[in-house]
């Protein structure tokens, strides 16, 4: 399963709305989630496995793409800095306690640079963009395991 998670009016929030139909246009299966985070958990409910794909804020690099290996270890341990208040480490964490949480999850963030109200992404999101949507696409073709890489 594959969930791209956002906003579409903030921004470069909407990064992981945009890679999930831009993955849909190569005709790979997935989801968008806009909204509270607590009602995410019931999108991937049952799911083998799982790609989680977001903007993240942790005021590096604008366009700064991370893949985690969320299965092996928490997530806020790699990467506390989410574009929400209750964020997605937060939700994976929650699954994780639950017992919900797929065996295999995978989150590709991409680094945000602008938040703010309004429709469409920064130049520099919008450049990685591309090469998020094939890392992804890589994935979810050889449906192999991902190491825990901040960036590449």
């Amino acid at each position: 399963m594959v969930v791209g998670v956002g906003n579409d009016f903030r921004q470069d929030d909407a990064a992981g709305l945009i890679a999930a139909r831009r993955l849909r246009d190569c005709g790979i299966l997935a989801e968008e989630h806009q909204g509270d985070f607590a009602t995410l958990m019931e999108t991937w409910k049952g799911a083998d496995s799982l790609i989680l794909i977001d903007a993240i804020a942790p005021g590096r690099v604008p366009g700064a793409m991370y893949r985690l290996n969320a299965s092996m270890s928490a997530l806020k341990q790699v990467c506390n800095t989410s574009t929400h208040a209750f964020g997605l480490a937060d939700v994976i964490e929650l699954s994780r306690a639950l017992g919900t949480l797929p065996p295999r999850v995978l989150v590709f963030g991409i680094e945000a640079k602008n938040l703010a109200v309004g429709v469409g992404l920064s130049r520099e999101v919008e450049a990685s963009l591309p090469e998020l949507v094939k890392e992804v696409m890589a994935c979810v073709l050889t449906q192999s395991g991902v190491p825990s890489v901040p960036l590449w």
